[in-house]
């Protein structure tokens, strides 16, 4: 197996483990949906404290929010996606990748995975950033408009060869897009400071 099929052996498997979270507690939204609300958020330089993130993921899943507090499963599980995703988009490896399931599902549920993801996370990073979107660089702003365009493509596209290809293609450009924008408005983490050395 090579690096690239394990990578996306790992983002078939996390998708799973969501969208099984999201069957158990019968939710009825999308799991993509809920990943790219919090990329959005995280991207536009927020940091959300776990009471309001677990309230936020109840919200999106459609369950009452005490439901996080009485479901240590969902509360463990939700607390570990926030510090995952937020390592992923920090990493100078460029590893990050939107929570979308793997080439065993249909193209038209592939599909919806991917507009589901990208409506997330423009509404995650509307909600963040606000009003400083419209200063943001010319080219995170021709972005924010491709995504909008993306969020309203119709799901039921005809399996070909070319819209495979194409959908690849849509789904590597959100996710760099999704790395340029938390680069826009996320500075450099210091490193810490070395502790000096006694001679």
């Amino acid at each position: 197996m090579s690096e690239t099929d394990t990578a996306s052996a790992a983002y078939a498997a996390e998708f799973e483990r969501w969208a099984n979270v999201f069957a158990t507690h019968k939710a009825f939204s999308h799991p993509s949906e809920l990943h790219g609300a919090l990329c959005g958020r995280l991207a536009a330089g927020s940091r959300i404290d776990e009471d309001e993130w677990l309230a936020m993921v109840c919200e999106h899943m459609g369950l009452p929010e005490s439901a996080a507090g009485e479901s240590d499963e969902l509360s463990g599980f939700m607390k570990e996606a926030y510090e995952q995703t937020l390592v992923f988009l920090k990493s100078a490896d460029m590893s990050f990748h939107p929570l979308l399931p793997d080439d065993d599902y249909a193209l038209d549920q592939r599909l919806e995975a991917l507009v589901a993801w990208v409506r997330g996370f423009l509404e995650g990073m509307a909600m963040s950033a606000g009003e400083s979107l419209g200063e943001a660089p010319d080219e995170i702003r021709e972005l924010i408009e491709d995504m909008v365009a993306i969020s309203q493509v119709s799901e039921d596209q005809e399996s070909d060869q070319e819209s495979e290809q194409q959908l690849v293609e849509i789904t590597e450009y959100i996710r760099l897009g999704a790395l340029a924008v938390f680069t826009e408005f996320n500075p450099p983490e210091k490193p810490a400071p070395q502790a000096p050395t006694l001679h």
